[in-house]
């Protein structure tokens, strides 16, 4: 029992040193390249895993399930401790019609054309279309750490991210629920679940943080300021976990408590002695995690499936990209006349709509219930995964630059803004 154990200690250290030092390549290679870490993890992912069978993790492991729900918590973290309070209250308009309309609109969309192409019933057809409707922080988040774009776009497309995962989750637990119990959908029910499990895992990731960085940041109750950076990690992990103990968005609880970790300066708190400190180790720590979910999920693509189902699938991601995320995006951020988005705002959010872990995540989990069509699911959303991240995330620079949204390192725009005719 002793000999199995240390085996299985030594196949795990194994896997994560590999994967770990196939990433940090992969990462000097991608620079080179000039694209998103991302795109090339996946890449490396798919070669080393389906195609040379050096990296054997299922998507049910323990090891692959920590590493997802660990990772995606840690980089939403880091996404929420980056943004600013004072910019969200801007553009919360869009932000609240992109987190729920525009999720309930993408799936409409997707739903329908899934419908046709796979012939599915109604009800299968949307529940593929939800699993991936909402748009992945884990793969846009880093994105942006490489690209440097308006504040607001960023903030904006960012915070969705975050926000709309809790959306997608509780519309495909909905339509499982259906599914399994062969019951119609309840909207009451769903409405009330959305509510129940948005605002909850708001409310738990403030409180958290809030006690934690009073007890790091405050002159006389800073108890623990000098493990401000371990206080880090467990008010990002410790959001999820209690958020997810109490059937509330675990993840929507560890974006809010970045969110307030990185703005205690509006509670009267401070961190600058420790802010160079603390933002280098959750650099590195997101660089890290998002090495292991993006060659994991890259190593666990199903080309079987994918053949099968390649045409239609494609066919429905394609409709995802260029039907579907536009139409959202015009429905839910156009009427914003506070805002008052530009057209080169509005396309740049239009291209930037990654699909990642939560999907894949739902995906495997109506694969491991053995839910009818899981495969034709299954094989939806690897495509939304690889073609989004290897169109959409290596083009983002790209985009950026020539609607005239990047951001020199200087911190001006770029000549293509003034071309543009865009204000700074």
């Amino acid at each position: 029992m002793e000999s199995e154990t240390t085996e299985i200690i030594h196949h795990i250290l194994i896997l994560l040193l590999f994967i770990i030092t196939v990433g940090m390549l992969s990462g000097r290679l991608a620079s080179w390249l000039k694209l998103p870490d991302v795109a090339i993890f996946i890449i490396a992912g798919m070669v080393l895993g389906r195609g040379l069978h050096l990296i054997n993790a299922a998507s049910s492991s323990l090891f692959n399930q920590l590493i997802l729900t660990a990772g995606s918590a840690l980089i939403l973290f880091d996404g929420g401790r980056n943004l600013r309070l004072s910019g969200l209250k801007k553009v919360w308009i869009t932000l609240s019609l992109l987190s729920v309309p525009g999720v309930l609109i993408t799936t409409g969309v997707v739903g329908i054309a899934v419908h046709y192409l796979f012939g599915l019933d109604w009800i299968f057809s949307f529940l593929a279309a939800a699993v991936i409707a909402s748009t992945d922080p884990a793969s846009i988040i880093p994105v942006f750490k490489q690209v440097k774009i308006k504040e607001r776009v960023r903030e904006t497309v960012e915070s969705e991210s975050a926000f709309n995962d809790a959306t997608g989750s509780i519309v495909t637990f909905a339509l499982l629920a259906a599914v399994a119990g062969g019951k119609s959908l309840e909207v009451g029910g769903m409405v009330w679940d959305f509510v129940k499990t948005a605002v909850g895992g708001i409310v738990v990731g403030a409180v958290v943080s809030i006690i934690l960085t009073y007890l790091v940041a405050h002159f006389r109750l800073g108890v623990l300021r000098d493990y401000t950076t371990i206080a880090m990690i467990v008010v990002a992990l410790s959001s999820y976990l209690i958020g997810d103990m109490l059937h509330v968005s675990g993840f929507m609880a560890t974006f809010v408590a970045g969110l307030v970790w990185g703005n205690a300066d509006t509670m009267g708190l401070s961190m600058d002695e420790k802010l160079e400190e603390s933002g280098t180790f959750a650099d590195n720590t997101s660089v890290m995690m998002r090495m292991l979910i993006f060659i994991l999920l890259g190593s666990q693509v199903d080309f079987q499936a994918l053949g099968q189902y390649f045409w239609p699938s494609l066919g429905a991601v394609l409709v995802l990209m260029f039907v579907a995320r536009p139409l959202t995006i015009l429905l839910c951020a156009l009427p914003d006349r506070k805002v008052k988005w530009s057209w080169n705002e509005l396309l740049f959010m239009m291209w930037v709509r990654e699909t990642g872990v939560i999907p894949a995540a739902l995906s495997g989990m109506i694969v491991g219930m053995g839910i009818a069509h899981a495969g034709t699911i299954s094989a939806i959303t690897f495509m939304a995964i690889m073609l989004t991240i290897l169109l959409q995330a290596s083009t983002t620079g790209l985009v950026a630059r020539k609607l005239g949204l990047e951001i020199k390192a200087d911190g001006h725009p770029s000549a293509a803004a003034h071309a543009a005719g865009h204000k700074p």
